[in-house]
């Protein structure tokens, strides 16, 4: 049986908020601090929902090496390193001391700030400070789009077999079905560019504003 897709509507959404398990006290802290001292910027913060898929995949997959690339205040890169296998690591990137230095005092808080590196500046520099070898289980990507494609093409080769690749906004507020924008062609070209990858096989999920699942091939 097929069924039409569903419009999510701001009362179907709270109606599947309602139903997921909810933040933790430390979870619902880190997201009221950032809307409350951030509110230009907030948006820059993944969707709670996105956050929780992080932590449960993460979890499921026993992920020992993970790689972030854009971290901001930390939701996304918290909930990864709670769903770290013991002995696991997270790699995080950014540019902003300033954002980070929010996510740096809630890993301490959480206990995770050992599992996670955070490695400031242009993260396509950074990116190739890693081993060239493919190790890593886990990459996500939720950074500057003009840069997806330069992130995609360092970050493929080194995650193994059957790790999973995710990059956030791939929906891009809906503007992909009618782009209009140099920014709305940034994210068709680059979602055009990952379809066609041979690499990888993958998935566009409704989450938030759209993230994209691709598994690397044998």
């Amino acid at each position: 049986m097929s069924f039409e897709p569903l419009p999510l509507t701001p009362e179907l959404h709270a109606y599947l908020l309602d139903h997921s398990t909810p933040p933790d006290e430390l979870t619902a802290s880190l997201i009221a601090e950032t809307r409350a001292a951030l509110p230009g910027r907030a948006s820059m913060q993944v969707a709670f929902e996105q956050a929780a898929f992080l932590r449960l995949l993460t979890s499921v997959m026993g992920v020992r090496n993970a790689v972030e690339v854009g971290t901001f205040t930390g939701l996304s890169s918290l909930s990864i390193a709670r769903g770290l296998a013991d002995g696991g690591h997270l790699t995080c990137f950014d540019i902003s001391e300033e954002f980070t230095d929010v996510a740096r005092r809630y890993w301490k808080l959480a206990g995770v700030d050992d599992r996670i590196e955070l490695r400031i500046g242009p993260a396509a520099e950074r990116i190739r400070e890693l081993p060239d070898e493919p190790r890593l289980d886990l990459v996500f990507i939720d950074a500057d789009k003009p840069g997806y494609p330069t992130y995609w093409n360092e970050l493929v080769p080194r995650v193994r077999e059957g790790g999973l690749i995710l990059v956030d906004n791939v929906l891009w507020s809906g503007r992909v079905v009618d782009p209009q924008t140099d920014s709305d062609r940034v994210i068709t070209a680059f979602n055009d560019q990952v379809l066609q990858d041979p690499r990888t096989e993958l998935v566009i999920l409704p989450i938030a504003d759209g993230l994209t699942m691709a598994r690397k091939k044998g």
